[in-house]
């Protein structure tokens, strides 16, 4: 492994330049689903019921799978064309929302403004010391998005990616005949020659089969992390220590294929990433060797490497050199505690790897 990444990084640093090696005419990156303004805090402590925590800093920053996604690959730098689609209220929120798609040249036909509805937001309370996080959300206008007003047929992006599944309420509801709305949604950007991704929220129920399962039949690339892997596929990838069962984690990937994933399931978890293709060729990449004293907040770490990930997929890197991407980008993310706040361009995220190196294994593979 170690080797391996040692040739990486040396390609990564004599070729920095974004160009995609694949003869598609469709070029960039539409983002649709939740549009999320995170009010974060940081926190000495989460408190019990009933009990005082004390608020030591606080800021504000992006939420959601498309908002995260977009600017991190606008900050990251990328040469193609970045898209919005999805709902915002007519509020000061809203409005910030589209400032900071303005400022990082994202493209906002398909984002609409609601006026009988408000602008999603999230309070993340984040402890200090450990960078674990809780979060209290409000879901507005993300809850009323159908995707019925997005038109793939008027859009030349090359990716679609959707998040998050289990969120949107709207797309989360049931379609006769595809399943779920969110189903139906892909579909239709697969049947007008786009690739989709999807990402889910992470929580504790058991609506993952009734709502991730039917969308996976018109994903290409599904990126999940451990545990919504898990929920998803019935499967326990961490252990009652809490250790990575590498294990479970290959069958949980195997399922999500036979789901009806058409090309790759990647799952990402603190230790690194797996990637397993339709094929049957599996990758592992090792996260990076980070002091503690390094991280401010994992809230947005898993857009971080969902967006380093489709970076790669969409310039038809190998999928080696996309999981290190991807384990960078996430490092990079961790540095601030907002969501986007830590990522910089990628020759100096790249360059994280040689300053921390990835760990030395992950243990199985």
């Amino acid at each position: 492994m170690l080797k391996t990444n040692e040739r990486l990084l040396d390609s990564l640093a004599q070729d920095r330049r974004l160009k995609t090696k694949t003869s598609n005419t469709r070029n960039g990156l539409l983002g649709g689903g939740n549009w999320i303004i995170d009010q974060v805090k940081m926190i000495d402590v989460f408190p019990q019921r009933e009990q005082l925590a004390n608020i030591r800093s606080q800021s504000q920053g992006t939420g959601g799978a498309p908002f995260n996604v977009l600017v991190d690959l606008a900050k990251l730098g990328v040469n193609f064309p970045l898209a919005a689609a999805g709902h915002v209220g007519k509020d000061l929120l809203g409005d910030q929302v589209f400032e900071s798609c303005r400022k990082h040249k994202i493209d906002t036909k398909f984002l609409k403004p609601l006026a009988d509805s408000s602008t999603s937001y999230t309070d993340v309370m984040t402890e200090i010391g450990n960078g674990r996080r809780t979060f209290f959300h409000q879901r507005g206008a993300n809850a009323l998005w159908t995707g019925d007003d997005l038109n793939f047929t008027k859009s030349k992006a090359r990716i679609f990616h959707l998040g998050y599944l289990l969120l949107l309420d709207a797309l989360d509801g049931p379609d006769k005949v595809f399943g779920t709305r969110a189903a139906r949604l892909l579909a239709s950007a697969q049947e007008a020659g786009l690739k989709t991704s999807v990402d889910v929220v992470s929580e504790d129920s058991d609506r993952f089969a009734g709502i991730v399962t039917p969308a996976l039949k018109h994903v290409d690339y599904c990126i999940l992390n451990e545990i919504e892997a898990g929920k998803t596929a019935g499967f326990k990838i961490r252990q009652a220590d809490g250790k990575l069962d590498t294990v479970a984690l290959r069958h949980a990937a195997g399922a999500l294929l036979q789901f009806g994933v058409r090309e790759l399931v990647i799952i990402h978890f603190p230790e690194g990433g797996f990637a397993r293709t339709r094929k049957g060729e599996d990758f592992w990449q090792s996260s990076l060797t980070l002091p503690p004293k390094y991280i401010a907040g994992s809230a947005g770490a898993g857009d971080a490497f969902c967006a380093g990930a489709l970076l790669g997929l969409h310039e038809g890197w190998e999928l080696q050199r996309c999981l290190l991407t991807a384990v960078c980008v996430a490092a990079a993310s961790l540095s601030d505690p907002t969501c986007t706040g830590g990522i910089k361009p990628l020759e100096a995220t790249l360059a994280l790897a040689k300053k921390y190196r990835p760990r030395p294994s992950l243990g199985n593979e």
